[in-house]
């Protein structure tokens, strides 16, 4: 069964300002009519789910709700395997209430040492994307890109862990990208370099091809 079509306006699930450019870039060249929860004046929902996907399908159902109109959610993180998979579903959280990720980055730079754990650092960024229409209908799709973490951050570009993460087989952080770089979708068909754009790419070939 093919997947459903966007069609018409898009609800941005998300107050993130940082994940609304990045995925208000992706959707650009499509031209979706997106329109971000914010401007609609949605409420946030907690996110009280314990993965990505149910994080994302919480956020597009609450949105789809109350906009009556398709509903776009995304819910990532970064996952270490020496911090077990943390900070995981918990990445925006380990920020405090005012998301404070040079802090964040200070956590999981000091939670490593004290679990004396010896560099390369494996990591990998995780998200989940989920479209919900008013109806109930729901399209999911997930990406993910393996790397290692570096101490001290590197580049002030992107957002949130960014600047500790260096994708395999790449000698920039995902901080020295431009997002150009860092979201390229490939004429070739050859996959895209970040969790989102890998995501967004599988979304794209469903959901927005001709």
């Amino acid at each position: 069964m093919s997947a459903r079509k966007i069609e018409g306006r898009l609800v941005i699930a998300s107050h993130n300002p940082g994940k609304l450019w990045e995925l208000q870039q992706l959707l650009g060249p499509h031209g979706v009519d997106a329109v971000s929860a914010g401007e609609l004046g949605l409420a946030e929902p907690d996110e009280t789910e314990t993965t990505f996907r149910g994080n994302a399908l919480l956020k597009a159902k609450a949105a789809a709700e109350a906009a009556q109109l398709p509903a776009f959610a995304d819910d990532s993180g970064l996952c270490v395997d020496a911090l077990d998979g943390a900070p995981g579903v918990y990445s925006a959280r380990w920020g405090g209430e005012n998301r404070d990720f040079a802090a964040a980055i200070a956590r999981v730079e000091r939670e490593l040492k004290e679990r004396e754990a010896e560099p390369p650092f494996a990591a990998h960024f995780i998200c989940a994307l989920a479209i919900v229409w008013p109806d109930g209908h729901v399209e999911e799709f997930e990406g993910r890109v393996d790397g290692v973490l570096l101490f001290p951050p590197r580049g002030t570009k992107g957002f949130g862990y960014d600047p500790i993460f260096l994708p395999d087989g790449l000698d920039k952080t995902f901080g020295e990208m431009m997002s150009a770089e860092k979201h390229a979708m490939p004429d070739d068909g050859s996959i895209a370099l970040s969790h989102r754009a890998r995501a967004f790419q599988a979304l794209a070939k469903a959901c927005l091809a001709d």
